[in-house]
């Protein structure tokens, strides 16, 4: 029973590869990681510049 099972798994996933969705939803996997970088390296720059106007200014 567990044999079977893991074919079962390995052929959805292979079919799922092989497929236009695999590949598809790998491409937007990599560009959604690429987005949440640059996003975050745009918030910590600007945070961090942010914060030393500020820190010159004092308040």
């Amino acid at each position: 029973m567990g044999v079977t099972m893991v074919s079962k798994i390995r052929q959805t996933v292979v079919d799922f590869l092989w497929k236009e969705d695999g590949p598809t939803a790998v491409e937007y996997a990599f560009m959604l990681a690429a987005i949440i970088t640059i996003c975050i390296v745009a918030i910590r720059t600007v945070g961090s510049s942010t914060s030393n106007n500020f820190s010159r200014v004092n308040f």
